[in-house]
């Protein structure tokens, strides 16, 4: 891999859900499009769930005139019928970065998918893909025992993994059986491992430098959280899970119907939970991916830090961003 001076470096906006990505990065986009000898600024989602067609309101997707003022990538690609994994994203990511590059333009990497971000820079696991059949049984044995069961069953077989893990997370728990029954070791070990993709990877071209929106106080934070889902529901969240589900093809197992506030909205109209529930649960379910974001940005001692909660945050996202696009030359 090249020394990181050698390295071109690309900005990274990361943060967690609702401390204001999406304004920085456009303000960024503008700054730049107004300057003298400024470039066109393209933003590379970095976010598991705007991949998805179909699925605006509960994602926060960024409006069609956001999406004017600045060229987005790896929006609106998959089906929420189809899996989409970090694998696929790393690959896409690199791809799209260096068309941008390749046109003169300024790749800017924005999201909060932070397993994403992993893969992309540091490589992937040699973990098994997903297998229908397995994840099949596996669905029907929680069904039949309940996913505390389940993760009883992986405690035995992978102490570590089932540690760091709720008992009802039915998506990690699945995921990490899984990747037992297939590879017949825990993933745990597999993820200790040494990655994949080293001198020849064409990531080693890229220094990504990340800056991370973090709150200072984060009931800010929840506040916010608890104000965007109820401006979710007011826009017509709900009416957007009904022509989901609506189209007969799809399951709240899938790991689209998996995303934050969509598995609330199932329950509900499933009649499984009344409307304050949901509402109540949606807001919990986001705070609790907020937490998890925060968790792996903590463990980025690289990275730049704005407080999203300051008056001028956007400004100084601005002013950080400006500064890595400077040294690229």
């Amino acid at each position: 891999m090249k020394p990181d001076n050698q390295a071109l470096p690309i900005a990274c906006l990361l943060g967690p859900t609702a401390s204001g990505k999406t304004a920085a990065a456009l303000a960024y986009a503008a700054e730049q499009a107004a300057a003298p000898h400024g470039r066109a600024v393209e933003i590379v989602s970095v976010d598991s769930a705007l991949v998805y067609r179909g699925m605006d309101i509960g994602t926060a997707k960024p409006s069609a005139a956001e999406r004017a003022a600045a060229a987005h990538h790896l929006i609106d690609i998959v089906d929420p019928a189809e899996a989409y994994s970090a694998a696929n994203f790393r690959a896409d990511a690199l791809r799209v970065t260096g068309e941008i590059l390749a046109r003169g333009n300024v790749p800017l990497l924005v999201g909060g998918t932070m397993l994403y971000y992993k893969a992309l820079t540091q490589g992937l696991n040699d973990l098994p893909g997903a297998d229908p059949a397995v994840r099949a049984q596996l669905d029907a044995e929680a069904g039949r025992d309940g996913w505390p069961a389940l993760h009883a069953r992986l405690a035995q077989v992978d102490p570590p993994t089932a540690a760091r893990l709720a008992p009802n997370d039915s998506q990690r728990i699945q995921r990490a059986l899984e990747v037992f029954m297939l590879s017949g070791q825990p993933m745990s070990a597999l993820l200790a491992a040494p990655r994949q993709n080293s001198t020849e990877d064409e990531a080693a071209r890229y220094r990504f430098v990340p800056i991370a929106l973090e709150p200072s106080d984060r009931g800010v934070l929840h506040q916010r959280i608890e104000q965007r889902f109820d401006a979710m529901l007011t826009a017509g969240f709900l009416d957007e899970v009904k022509a989901l589900r609506a189209r007969g093809d799809l399951d709240p197992n899938l790991p689209s119907m998996r995303c934050v506030g969509y598995r609330q909205a199932w329950e509900y109209l499933d009649g499984a939970i009344d409307y304050a529930t949901m509402r109540d649960k949606g807001v919990f379910a986001t705070r609790q991916l907020c937490k998890r974001q925060l968790t792996w940005l903590r463990a980025m001692p690289e990275r730049i830090v704005v407080d999203c909660c300051a008056a001028d945050a956007t400004a100084q996202a601005v002013a950080a961003l400006s500064t890595v696009a400077s040294t690229q030359g």
